[in-house]
């Protein structure tokens, strides 16, 4: 027994509002083929609002990563001052550095000429 193909391909279309903005998923359809992909994509997207360009792709040809390269995307160790919330500490600790040094000045001063 022979297994039938399948009639219809799954895609995914993607399109950006103007030259200068980055591409977006819009959603996804099905077709017999890439050209009447992008006629469906057209009369049911781009009608509604204006759009700089169009992508459609077959879904099969999308890659994206496996269990074992997910796992490497995993931070190796703590690189906490890598991210905003890793130097929000600092100010705090200027405070208190810039304190300790008015308080060393101020203790200076009280010395006057260093005789009594």
């Amino acid at each position: 027994m022979t297994t039938k193909k399948n009639f219809y391909h799954e895609y995914e279309v993607f399109s950006k509002r103007s030259a200068t903005s980055p591409f977006q998923h819009q959603f996804c359809l099905l077709a017999p083929n890439e050209d009447i992909a992008l006629v469906m994509a057209q009369e049911n997207f781009m009608r509604r609002e204006p759009v700089e360009d169009i992508w459609v792709v077959k879904r099969e040809n999308i890659r994206s990563l496996d269990p074992e390269e997910k796992r490497s995307l995993a931070r190796l160790d703590n690189k906490d001052y890598r991210t905003a919330k890793g130097y929000g500490y600092l100010k705090k600790k200027w405070r208190q550095y810039e304190q300790k040094m008015l308080d060393e000045k101020e203790i200076l001063s009280w010395g006057g000429d260093g005789k009594k």
